[in-house]
């Protein structure tokens, strides 16, 4: 059965006005910036999930493969009254390989789930009701911070957190040591941290995957442009905007932009603002770093974690890393 949590009206209102201020002054900024989190509304979320099945984009294949090799393994390091969390969780088509093998074990399992999107969240829960009747689900529609505090209050026994899909590659370095050293705050020793990283490798690799020939990527970038039209009276033209994706192997990320393709003024009504762009002008909409292994090592060791066990694919392009309270 189904124990869903949402935001009460008082949060649902903090996170629009956080969308409305990052945009005046992501857009105020020179350069100009959005921020990756706000993605993933409905549309951005549906997008998403077909990025996930194209060719070029390796990520979500390779991390499910591991899964699928691993799973037995990942799910004997945990405690066998374990509830499964995950951050980020959208459509937890790959979860749904450690949901098994936990329920394989034990019988019967509580799967907190916790995004941004309430949509994601309803459609993901109610599949894996209907899927899995041993399963419990409690769904947290929140951002990251908000849904482990929740859970913190919500949750007792042991965990393991699920930080799949690279998300922690949209983070700034120091600000994903951040990131983890709060996810680390709320670990008891029993818990533990499973989180999926991608590898540096070759440019041509990293392009295409974030810039399919497809195009579905590139309206994945616009729907953030759109979804400023739909929530704040924005006037943007998404055919006055292309998508690019570079490398930039000196930082060893993956940089999004949106591109002006003419000189155009954009009025944001709710914001009261116009805004005026060059052609040419970017939006840089997203960073995604890649890691060495010895970056990874780094990353845990600062954040007061420490690698328990870590796992590759045959062609070492993806990584799961099981960090356990250091």
């Amino acid at each position: 059965m189904g124990r869903p949590l949402t935001l009460d009206a008082a949060a649902a209102k903090s996170l629009a006005d956080e969308f409305a201020r990052d945009v005046g002054t992501g857009l105020r900024s020179s350069p100009k910036w959005l921020s990756c989190r706000f993605f993933y509304d409905r549309d951005g979320s549906r997008l998403f999930e077909l990025i996930c099945d194209l060719p070029e984009y390796y990520l979500t294949r390779t991390e499910h493969r591991i899964l699928q090799e691993r799973a037995v393994q990942i799910v004997c390091q945990a405690p066998v009254d374990t509830t499964l969390v995950e951050l980020g969780s959208g459509s937890a088509v790959k979860t749904r390989v450690l949901i098994e093998a936990f329920l394989e074990r034990r019988g019967r399992l509580l799967f907190a789930a916790v995004d941004i999107s309430p949509t994601a969240l309803e459609e993901s829960s109610v599949e894996l009701l209907d899927l899995y009747p041993n399963l419990q689900v409690l769904t947290v529609a929140a951002e990251y911070r908000q849904g482990l505090d929740r859970l913190r209050e919500t949750l007792s026994g042991p965990k393991l957190i699920l930080f799949l899909g690279s998300n922690i590659g949209n983070f700034e370095r120091p600000d994903a040591v951040r990131f983890l050293k709060l996810v680390r705050s709320t670990l008891t020793p029993l818990d533990r941290l499973l989180v999926g990283i991608d590898l540096r490798k070759e440019r041509e690799v990293l392009e295409a995957a974030y810039d399919d020939p497809q195009g579905i990527t590139a309206r994945f970038n616009q729907n953030i442009l759109a979804r400023i039209n739909r929530e704040l009276g924005g006037q943007f033209d998404l055919e006055t905007f292309r998508h690019r994706a570079i490398y930039n192997e000196e930082e060893g990320r993956v940089e999004m932009f949106l591109v002006s393709t003419c000189a155009q003024k954009v009025a944001i009504e709710d914001l009261g603002m116009e805004v005026g762009f060059a052609e040419g002008e970017t939006i840089h909409s997203e960073n995604s770093y890649k890691y060495s292994t010895a970056e990874i090592d780094e990353l845990a060791a600062a954040s007061g974690l420490a690698i328990q066990s870590q796992w590759f694919d045959g062609d070492r392009r993806f990584s799961l890393n099981l960090l356990k309270p250091g």
